[in-house]
């Protein structure tokens, strides 16, 4: 394959990541670049194609995680994910068989749900939010210590 080919698909990934900014082509340059090197060295396409698929799966897979650690070191948690592991008081029976429930957080009434259907928590108690799905809080009961 020419030289030159390499370049612009080289180029292209790069433009990519410029763009997106999200990590997701800088890899595939990174084998692109390689099969670059490669094609000044040998004429053999399958070959090429190849090594640019091996060295960017290589990249993607052993440097991707390091990162994505990196790069998201400075993340600022929303206000939704402030509330994952923080206590509420069941204000309205959380059944979700009847699709009721409601829990006070700082308070504001969220609607809740449990995790599993078959528990039904009564209103007074103490429960910890695990998630959010959608605008609902997936909860469980407390456990006293």
């Amino acid at each position: 394959m020419d030289s030159i080919y390499w370049l612009i698909i080289l180029a292209v990934f790069l433009l990519i990541e410029i763009i997106t900014l999200g990590l997701t082509t800088i890899w595939f340059a990174g084998g692109s670049l390689v099969a670059f090197f490669l094609s000044l060295l040998v004429d053999n396409p399958v070959l090429e194609v190849t090594v640019c698929l091996i060295v960017s799966f290589l990249l993607l897979y052993f440097t991707r995680p390091i990162a994505k650690n990196y790069f998201n070191k400075q993340r600022v948690k929303t206000n939704i994910d402030l509330l994952i592991g923080k206590d509420a008081k069941v204000m309205e029976t959380i059944d979700n068989l009847n699709g009721t429930g409601c829990v006070l957080i700082n308070g504001l009434e969220w609607m809740a749900r449990t995790a599993n259907d078959d528990i039904t928590i009564p209103a007074g108690e103490r429960v910890i939010i695990r998630k959010v799905s959608g605008v609902k809080l997936i909860v469980d009961i407390k456990e006293e210590i």
